[in-house]
């Protein structure tokens, strides 16, 4: 940070980001050339034939070219580490550099072209000499096309717009609330949003194009646009910023008083309410892992997986199957009995029927804790992903005393879609004509959490006593007055550090503040924080190590010449209002009911999950979530397969401890 300016535009690369590739280029140079120096010293004698002038003007012109390049290169590599990431000040000649070193590139093309045309004509020499120019020829090619694509990498096509405000910015702060700028920013705004549509369009050209895929690629570009294009940061910034994160976070928790032993009783009605929820937990959580069909099955159990549910795959429809309503069922059918137990008949509707704010579901009746079972499936595919990522909220009629009824655009479209096929259809009306004494019960597990717990709301009117269970939901999905409300009727389960229920717009926003401000207090350079970074998230280390010389909560020491934690944020044209501040599209929201949360005692493993270890289950308030958290099982920890393995051994140890307490010793809330 700042991004590069080179021929009148920014690139998505910054002037300290060369040090790792400028390394990578200077070893293959440095043997390219010692094994041409080699080849034309042993074999100079060989080159008294018909063409072999012209392979040893080759050999010795592209040794000199050679040097000349090795030598740009190690002062593109001094100079990128040089500074720190909010400081290029000492990186200032990196353009002269660049330039000098770019120019280098149009005489090694000119050579190489001549050396293959050389080549193509014939030269009657000795096989191994003309064998390693070949060689030489391939090489210089290969070069020339990584040299090509990184370029294109690199490329940046909003640069032409953020030159400008670049230099706006290296002028100082009081340059940044001109009018000029705010024009810049708006502009850069309006750029962004249709660039990142047409990255949307490409990416999922297999969507399709009806209206609500059209609406979906809409929010999604205004919302990345809105992220990205009000500050100057480039991806190597943002990976410097999440590692540095990440060892604040443990520096700040090894800070803290140890926990200490909890020597007195929970409340016995609390105790009893966790156990009995956490109990439900591990039986619906089955059937949210159920709705994932046949491909969770398979990764769950790869080896035996395949093979009992291969026989539902390969033969047509029994008339079980033509007993239950839905569609393309395929090799579902087979993965969601072997998950839940259950029989063909206990299934009313199953459907697999995925389209942008069109979710598969599924129908049972669970006899065991006699209720009928809605399970919506959480994300799988692009359109998946575009629901997720239409974030703007919007105002839901469910006819509740509730003043502010205002969710996630997104997920709320895919519960109505739900609510019209379970109720327009008459699906949980054969559902209750077959057990009209069960309870209705919705579950779901990551978008299908979101999913089930609006669709609760929804039905609330109808099915007073309606339960929900929200596996690994996510945070921005409801508002205040709705997340109160819920919490009467809805259970969210969290394990550790995921990062959906910590997921809103709102965090986003406060990740990126984060980012920018533990980068600003940095005093060091980024190829040091990166590789520090590397070796602690895979080996772990002394997070008091910590590279950073101010102190990360005052702001007032922020004393950095460009682009600081608030240049591109706060000091910019009154003019201008970021979109992520505009109440009416991105207010706060939180996430459904109350809030089960099992977090890793003890020293964590740093990515896989290990059966020695220890978890507690506990109640836990929607603030504790109002962060993001970085981690190396930030992401892991969302996995539904590991959700349920750790939410099965959290209850065994639970039931394991009470009955292996003597009558009249409390217990406590640890496993």
């Amino acid at each position: 940070m700042p991004g590069l300016v080179l021929f009148g535009r920014r690139w998505a690369i910054a002037s300290d980001d060369l040090v790792f590739p400028g390394f990578f280029e200077l070893f293959l140079r440095v043997l390219w050339w010692v094994g041409i120096l080699a080849l034309y010293l042993m074999h100079r004698e060989k080159l008294d034939c018909a063409g072999g002038a012209l392979l040893r003007s080759y050999l010795v012109v592209l040794l000199v070219l050679l040097a000349l390049v090795i030598c740009a290169v190690s002062a593109i590599v001094c100079v990128s580490m040089k500074g720190t990431i909010c400081n290029p000040g000492p990186r200032k000649s990196m353009a002269k550099l660049l330039y000098a070193r770019l120019a280098l590139f149009l005489p090694e093309v000119v050579w190489a072209s001549l050396g293959a045309a050389w080549l193509a004509d014939g030269v009657d020499c000795d096989r191994t000499v003309v064998s390693g120019v070949i060689a030489t020829v391939v090489i210089s090619w290969l070069i020339i096309a990584s040299t090509i694509v990184t370029i294109f990498i690199v490329f940046d096509p909003l640069g032409g717009k953020m030159a400008p405000l670049a230099l706006y910015a290296s002028a100082g702060p009081d340059h940044l609330d001109s009018p000029d700028t705010g024009q810049l920013l708006s502009g850069l705004r309006t750029a962004a949003t249709s660039l990142w549509e047409t990255r949307i369009k490409l990416l999922c050209c297999c969507v399709g194009d009806d209206d609500h895929t059209r609406v979906a690629f809409s929010s999604t570009a205004e919302l990345f646009s809105a992220y990205f294009s009000d500050t100057d940061l480039v991806p190597s910034d943002i990976a410097a910023g999440l590692t540095l994160l990440h060892q604040q976070q443990d520096n700040m928790r090894s800070r803290q008083e140890p926990e200490e032993v909890v020597t007195h009783s929970p409340e016995a009605s609390q105790e009893t309410d966790l156990d009995a929820e956490l109990e439900n937990c591990r039986h619906y959580m089955q059937f949210a892992a159920a709705a994932y069909g046949w491909p969770l099955y398979i990764y769950r159990n790869p080896f035996t997986g395949l093979c009992k549910i291969g026989g539902d795959c390969c033969r047509s429809r029994t008339t079980e199957y033509d007993l239950i309503g839905g569609d393309q069922l395929n090799c579902h059918f087979g993965s969601i009995l072997q998950t839940t137990g259950l029989q063909y008949r206990d299934f009313i509707h199953i459907s697999f029927h995925d389209k942008v704010y069109e979710l598969p579901f599924l129908v049972a009746l669970d006899h065991r804790k006699e209720s009928v079972v809605v399970a919506v499936r959480g994300t799988m595919s692009l359109q998946d992903v575009l629901t997720d990522l239409s974030a703007e909220s919007e105002t839901l009629d469910l006819g509740l005393e509730v003043h502010d009824c205002v969710a996630h655009k997104g997920i709320s479209q895919a519960a109505r879609y739900v609510y019209r096929r379970l109720v327009s259809d008459g699906i949980l009306s054969q559902a209750f004509s077959v057990a009209p004494e069960y309870r209705l019960v919705l579950v779901g597990h990551s978008l299908g959490a979101g999913a089930a717990a609006l669709l609760a709301l929804m039905l609330k009117t109808a099915y007073p006593q309606v339960k929900c269970y929200a596996f690994s939901p996510p945070r921005g999905l409801l508002s205040k007055s709705l997340y109160e409300y819920s919490k009467s009727f809805m259970v969210s389960l969290v394990l550790g550090k995921d990062v959906i229920p910590r997921l809103s717009v709102a965090n986003l926003e406060d990740l990126k503040r984060r980012i920018l401000r533990v980068i600003a207090h940095c005093n060091k350079p980024k190829y040091k924080i990166l590789l520090h970074g590397c070796w602690y998230e895979l080996f772990g280390g002394d997070p008091n190590n910590f590279p950073m010389e101010l102190d990360g909560d005052d702001q007032r020491d922020l004393t950095q010449p460009l682009l600081g934690e608030q240049s591109l944020l706060t000091h910019v044209s009154p003019d201008y209002c970021s979109p992520l501040h505009s109440p009416s599209k991105y207010p706060p929201l939180y996430p459904p009911g109350r809030i089960i949360h099992l977090e890793e005692m003890g020293h964590s493993n740093r990515f896989c999950y290990c059966p020695t270890a220890q978890y507690r289950a506990r109640w836990a308030h929607e603030s504790e979530f109002s962060r993001i958290l970085i981690g190396p099982k930030m992401l892991t920890d969302h996995m539904p397969d590991i959700l349920m393995r750790v939410l099965d051994r959290v209850v065994s140890d639970r039931v394991d401890c009470v009955s292996g307490l003597p009558q009249g010793v409390p217990d406590v809330d640890m496993v």
